[in-house]
C-alpha cells in the first residue's frame, strides 16, 4: 500500500531532485518537488516526469496526487520554501430532523455536459454551452480542454468553447486521473486529427471500470492503439465504418463511439447501446450539428459519417440524479418538495420506487412534486441499465431503507462492490449487512449523528441525506467528492429548511 515514505523514495529513484516533501492520507497525496530537471519544461511536463518516475505500478495505487514542481532557482527565490499543494478539507456540518419543504431547481446534467464538452473538439469552431452546471468535474474538463489548445469562458452556466486554436492531443496524467470522463476526448482527438495520447483514466474510488469496450471499439474502427506508459496512444489513425456490439451495456464507452463515429469513412452499426438520457442528449446534439445518425433511442444505432460538422449551441438537460436525489430526500425526511426544470421520464423508475416507499408523487411537464410518508416503507431494489433503476442512486436508496419500517433488500448488478458508504451509515446506526452485491437493510426508527468519510460522489449524497434525519450533528469529511456531481447542494438545502453549513 503507497504512504508518502513510498512516494517520495519512488520519485527520488526516478528523478534527480534536489528536494522532495510528500503527505498525505493513504488515497491522496501532495508533493513538493525541486529539481534542474524541471528548467524550460512546462507545469504539464514536470508532472509528466514525475509521474514516470514512480512508474505505472504506483501510479495506479495513488488515486490523487497534487504536486507543486520548481527549480532550484525557483525554489531559491521563495527563500528557500515551497507550500505543499493542499486539497479541499471542507466537511459538511449537519444538524437532523428538519423535513425539507419548498422548491429547488435542479441544475443541469453532469454527465451529459462532459460528452458535449468532449464533442467540441469535433468541430472547429466557436461552441455554446447553456445550463452548465460549475462542478469541479466541469471545471477539471475546462482545463482539459484549454491544455489541448481551446480557450474557454465559463460564466455562470453558459460555456463558450473556442476550438479552432486546437493544437495538443495529448490528455495529461494529472487531469485524467481525477476523472474518468476525461477519457471522452480519446474519439474526437482520434477522428479530428488521427492521433491521440491520452492517459488512463481515474475517478471515484469504487469498482473496476476498465476501458477496454471503449478501446476494442475503437479498434474495430481501425484505430491502431497502444497503451505507452499508462497511455493509450494511437498515430496516423484513419477511422472507418464498423459493426461492433457491446458485450454489457456501457454509457461511456457508447458516447466515445458515438464520438468517433460521426467523422469516421463510412457507416459504423453499434449494438446494444446505452439508452441513458446522457446518451440520447449527445446523439441529438450531434445530430443538430450535422452528424447522420439513426436509432437514437434504440439499442441499435447506424451511424453514416460526415466530413464536417458545425459548431455546438445547446442547452444541457437537466440533472436525473440530482432531482432523484432531492425526491429521495423529501421521502426521507418526511418533507414535501416541488422539483423544477426536470423531465419525469428521466427518473421514472426511481419516482417509482418512492412511491412503494408511500411518498406521493405528482408528475408535470417540467416538475415533479414530493410529499414523503410520516416514516417510508421498506422496498426492494435492483439496479439496471436505463430505463431501470441507476446504480447511480444505489447509495441514496439505501439510505432510505436505513430508516424505512421494515426489511430492504438492495442489489447493484452493475457495479459489484460500490458499498463504501455501508460501513459509514453503520457508524450512525444503520444496520445494514452486505452479501456480495447485496445489501440487506433492516430499517431503524432513528439514526444517531456522527463523523463520516465521504468515499465517492453518490456516497456523499447518501451520507448528507443520512445527516438530514439522524439525531444530532453529523460531519461528512472528504466532499470533495460531493463538488464533483452536485451543484451547491448544501445551499440548495439550506434554502428548503435543512440545517447544513460548510466547514473547513
Amino acid at each position: 500500500m503507497v504512504n508518502p515514505e513510498s512516494i517520495k523514495s519512488g520519485i527520488e529513484a526516478g528523478l534527480a531532485c534536489e528536494r522532495v516533501e510528500v503527505a498525505g492520507d493513504g488515497q491522496h497525496f501532495q508533493a513538493l518537488v525541486v529539481s534542474s530537471v524541471f528548467e524550460g519544461k512546462s507545469r504539464v511536463q514536470r508532472h509528466q516526469l514525475v509521474y514516470r518516475a514512480l512508474g505505472d505500478r504506483m501510479r495506479e495505487e495513488i488515486h490523487a496526487l497534487s504536486m507543486q514542481t520548481l527549480t532550484p532557482e525557483e525554489f531559491a527565490s521563495k527563500g528557500g520554501r515551497g507550500d505543499l499543494p493542499r486539497p479541499s478539507m471542507d466537511k459538511l456540518l449537519i444538524t437532523g430532523g428538519r423535513p425539507l419543504a419548498g422548491t429547488v431547481r435542479i441544475s443541469g446534467s453532469k454527465n451529459a455536459a462532459l460528452a458535449v464538452m468532449a464533442a467540441t473538439l469535433l468541430a472547429p469552431g466557436v461552441h455554446r454551452l447553456r445550463n452548465v452546471p460549475r462542478l469541479r468535474d466541469t471545471q477539471t474538463f475546462v482545463r482539459l480542454l484549454e491544455l489541448l489548445g481551446a480557450q474557454v469562458q465559463f460564466e455562470g452556466n453558459l460555456l463558450t468553447i473556442d476550438t479552432r486554436g486546437v493544437n495538443s492531443v495529448e490528455a495529461p496524467y494529472e487531469l485524467v486521473k481525477t476523472m474518468r470522463a476525461s477519457i471522452y476526448v480519446l474519439g474526437p482527438l482520434l477522428a479530428r486529427f488521427g492521433q491521440a495520447r491520452v492517459s488512463l483514466p481515474g475517478g471515484c474510488a469504487w469498482g473496476p471500470r476498465p476501458v477496454n469496450l471503449h478501446l476494442a471499439g475503437l479498434q474495430s474502427m481501425g484505430a491502431a492503439l497502444e497503451i505507452e506508459h499508462g497511455y493509450i496512444v494511437g498515430h496516423n489513425v484513419k477511422l472507418k465504418g464498423a459493426r461492433f456490439g457491446f458485450d454489457v451495456v456501457s454509457v461511456g464507452a457508447t458516447a466515445q463511439l458515438m464520438l468517433a463515429a460521426v467523422l469516421a469513412e463510412g457507416t459504423t452499426v453499434l449494438e446494444n447501446v446505452a439508452l441513458e438520457p446522457d446518451v440520447i442528449e449527445l446523439g441529438a446534439v450531434l445530430v443538430a450539428c450535422g452528424a447522420r445518425i439513426e436509432g437514437l433511442g434504440t439499442r441499435q444505432l447506424a451511424i453514416h459519417g460526415v466530413t464536417a460538422l458545425r459548431p455546438i449551441d445547446t442547452t444541457i438537460i437537466p440533472d436525473r440524479i440530482e432531482a432523484a436525489t432531492f425526491a429521495a430526500a423529501a421521502a426521507m425526511t418526511g418533507g414535501s418538495l416541488k422539483l423544477e426544470g426536470v423531465v419525469p421520464a428521466h427518473f421514472e423508475a426511481a419516482l417509482r420506487k418512492l412511491e412503494e416507499t408511500g411518498s406521493r408523487i405528482e408528475r408535470a411537464a417540467d416538475s415533479v412534486s414530493v410529499t414523503g410518508p410520516a416514516r417510508p416503507a421498506a422496498v426492494n431494489v435492483v439496479t439496471q441499465p436505463f430505463p431501470g433503476f441507476p446504480t447511480d442512486m444505489q447509495a441514496q436508496m439505501i439510505a432510505v431503507c436505513a430508516v424505512a419500517a421494515g426489511t430492504s433488500v438492495i442489489e447493484d448488478t452493475i457495479y459489484l462492490d460500490r458499498f463504501t458508504h455501508v460501513p459509514e451509515l453503520a457508524r450512525m446506526g444503520a444496520r445494514i449487512e452486505l452479501k456480495g452485491n447485496i445489501a440487506v437493510v433492516q430499517g431503524v426508527q432513528r439514526l444517531s449523528g456522527a463523523q463520516v468519510m465521504a468515499t465517492d460522489l453518490r456516497a456523499s449524497a447518501c451520507l448528507v441525506m443520512a445527516g438530514l434525519v439522524a439525531q444530532g450533528e453529523t460531519l461528512v469529511d472528504r466532499i470533495y467528492h460531493l463538488d464533483r456531481g452536485y451543484e451547491a447542494l448544501e445551499k440548495k438545502l439550506g434554502a428548503l429548511g435543512a440545517s447544513i453549513r460548510r466547514v473547513n
